[in-house]
């Protein structure tokens, strides 16, 4: 394994990273996610311009605790010089641990002004960036990136050698095109290919819902880290898992329901703490309400009336209730660790009359 270019607490061969996802990698989730196992947390990906500006909003998106270390701010833009500038605003002010650019977004509004992998359609261009912010910061440069804009430009060893030969430290690799967005199957070859090539650390990143995942994409690419997104939505102990499996120790199961919605109160707790607007806080937090409870028995209603939810004190009846009227009234028993769905057919609505927000 290739040695990463800023300190990783622990023993780990194979640090765990929890991506940077835009409405989802605040500060609340990032450090439930560390306290999980995450060995190396990214904020959300921000905007280039929006930090030269000294825009308010992309200064929140810029905040983090010191316990979050190590920590990488993420940045996105087309133009080299404002990349640069941004680089060196976030090095002086906010200090991370490395500065990471963002060539993987597949979003419209990020690939309409080439940012993200928008800028994959010219490599002279991510070459260009990458050497400004190189050379705007002190601290070390590591960059994200997909396989390609297209199969017509598909080619992750390319891309990957680019970013290398321009300075970057590590690469990490979401084997899909923009155009392919989330569907199909990650590549995972191409990460073993960029293994293959690179003297540098390459990070593997897709298609990882489960510890199992974890271990297979590290054993059949020889990563040297593994980084997960999509699959931690709403299931922050998966790093748990994640790392047993890594580990080779027995992997725990799914927590029942009532540790879920603890950890989920737990979560929105934090929010509002850290939002410090408690309205704002809470209609943002409604998509992660979605999450923790997928896949419950009667889900649908539950989280109809969850996305409807004002305070934090609705969110916990909302909660209490399903407990109490459904999961251990029969209709969701958790048995050996995980859900258990059944037929709730003549149960009272577990969902229904919750009080009003204030």
């Amino acid at each position: 394994m290739k040695t990463l270019p800023y300190d990783v607490p622990g023993n780990s061969s194979t640090p765990l990273f929890l991506a940077p996802q835009a409405g989802v990698s605040e500060s609340p989730f990032r450090r439930l996610c560390r306290s999980f196992g995450a060995d190396v947390v990214l904020t959300e990906f921000v905007s280039a311009e929006g930090i030269v500006r000294g825009s308010g909003r992309t200064a929140d998106y810029l905040r983090f605790d010191d316990a979050e270390r190590p920590i990488g701010i993420q940045i996105f833009g087309a133009d080299p010089g404002t990349m640069a500038e941004a680089a060196a605003l976030v090095t002086e002010v906010y200090a991370p641990d490395f500065v990471d650019i963002n060539f993987g977004c597949p979003v419209k509004k990020v690939v309409k002004r080439n940012g993200g992998s928008g800028c994959l359609r010219d490599l002279g261009l991510v070459g260009r960036i990458v050497r400004a912010v190189v050379d705007a910061s002190t601290l070390p440069v590591t960059a994200k990136i997909r396989s390609g804009f297209d199969e017509e430009t598909r080619d992750a060893v390319a891309i990957g050698r680019v970013c290398r030969d321009a300075g970057a430290r590590t690469v990490t690799l979401h084997p899909r095109t923009r155009a392919d967005m989330y569907s199909g199957h990650a590549r995972w070859e191409e990460i073993a290919a960029l293994v293959g090539v690179l003297d540098i650390p390459v990070i593997g990143n897709g298609d990882v819902r489960s510890g199992a995942d974890a271990r297979r994409m590290r054993d059949r690419t020889g990563c040297d880290g593994v980084m997960i997104a999509r699959g931690c939505h709403g299931a922050p102990w998966l790093f748990h898992q994640a790392r047993a499996a890594l580990d080779g120790v027995p992997v725990s199961a799914e927590p029942d329901v009532r540790t879920r919605f603890e950890i989920c109160v737990r979560h929105a707790e934090n929010a509002v703490s850290f939002e410090g607007d408690a309205d704002k806080a809470v209609r943002e937090f409604r998509k992660h309400l979605g999450w923790y409870t997928k896949g419950l028995a009667g889900g649908r209603r539950l989280r109809q009336r969850l996305f409807q939810v004002r305070d934090l004190r609705e969110v916990r009846y909302v909660l209490e209730r399903y407990l109490d009227e459904s999961v251990e009234g029969g209709c969701a028993e958790p048995a050996g660790g995980f859900i258990v769905t059944g037929s709730c057919a003549g149960r009272p609505d577990p969902v229904r009359s919750a009080p009003a927000g204030r």
